[in-house]
């Protein structure tokens, strides 16, 4: 005997019903009136042939009968909803939102950021650019990536890259300023400061030089004023050295001295727990990691510095 299926309006319903125990409520969930889910379910019933639910005058119960089948249909519907997120989660890229400074992304992150997509063409990555920290839940954010000493209360954080300073500036600045060859010569250039005027201090105290006037010149607010500066020829820039890599390495800046400082400060990638468990925010992990190892080969030395405060970047 061919067994034919009952109709689909009556099965939603009846299941909605039956996981609230209300047919005003099924009503809402399913965008339609109590009357037409009383009408959907009793011509289930009649096709079926058996009573699924006690009706009485303010409340209702499942039968024996009823229990049975709203078990299996309540299978059935997570199985179907199941497979249809499978199937659309695989069709619709999965969004990842990182959060870092207009700097970072700029100087560092968009720049190699076509390699991530390149190897994760199903992950949407987008950029929150803010010099603000973000609430990771309120502001829905996957990723962030914070300047400072890695603490982070609640959260987890992986020093990513180290925070060297570098004086570098462009190649016509040296022809047009003369070349430099030590830190003394650094007195007759102008320095360009980026948001401290104190790291031009830390570097020459650290290269040995007390004596040189490390607060002249013009300060920007943010890194990004600093490198353009610098790339005008306006200056020596003293800057994180993973924000100019490229710069450095497409031959828009030198560093004449390659002499950089080290600090206990870094940038870290910081993130909940549970973000880890989405496999695109794992997969960019391992991504801007590999990155930042590619950055880290040192062939100047590093010259030590005492502990300074915080930044913001």
């Amino acid at each position: 005997m061919k067994q034919t299926l009952p109709p689909l309006t009556g099965l939603r319903a009846f299941e909605a019903t039956a996981r609230h125990l209300s047919m005003t409520t099924a009503a809402k969930e399913l965008n339609v009136t109590p009357g037409a889910v009383s009408l959907q379910v009793k011509e289930l019933e009649m096709t079926l042939g058996v009573t699924l639910f006690v009706r009485q005058t303010r409340s209702l119960s499942l039968t024996q009968d009823g229990q049975a089948y709203f078990a299996a249909a309540r299978a059935a519907f997570r199985l179907i909803r199941e497979a249809t997120a499978d199937l659309t989660s695989r069709r619709r890229p999965s969004v990842l939102t990182i959060s870092c400074t207009p700097t970072f992304a700029m100087q560092w992150l968009v720049p190699r950021l076509s390699r991530f997509e390149e190897t994760e063409p199903r992950v949407d990555v987008r950029l929150n650019a803010s010099n603000r920290l973000v609430d990771f839940a309120r502001d829905a954010v996957h990723l962030a990536i914070r300047h400072g000493r890695g603490r982070y209360d609640g959260l987890r954080s992986e020093r990513l890259i180290d925070d060297d300073l570098l004086p570098v500036c462009s190649p016509e600045h040296l022809k047009s300023a003369g070349p430099i060859t030590s830190a003394a010569d650094l007195r007759r250039h102008t320095l360009l400061h980026d948001e401290h005027r104190g790291d031009w201090r830390l570097w020459f105290h650290a290269a040995g030089f007390d004596d040189v006037d490390a607060v002249h010149g013009p300060l920007f607010t943010e890194s990004n004023g600093a490198v353009e500066a610098a790339k005008a020829g306006l200056g020596i820039a003293l800057l994180r050295e993973s924000l100019v890599v490229q710069e450095i390495a497409a031959g828009r800046l030198v560093a004449p001295l390659g002499l950089r400082v080290s600090s206990d400060l870094a940038y870290h990638l910081v993130y909940p727990a549970e973000t880890l468990e989405l496999s695109g925010a794992a997969a960019f992990r391992a991504w801007i990691f590999n990155e930042a190892s590619a950055d880290a080969t040192r062939v100047a030395p590093t010259l030590a510095a005492p502990p300074h405060g915080a930044g913001g970047r």
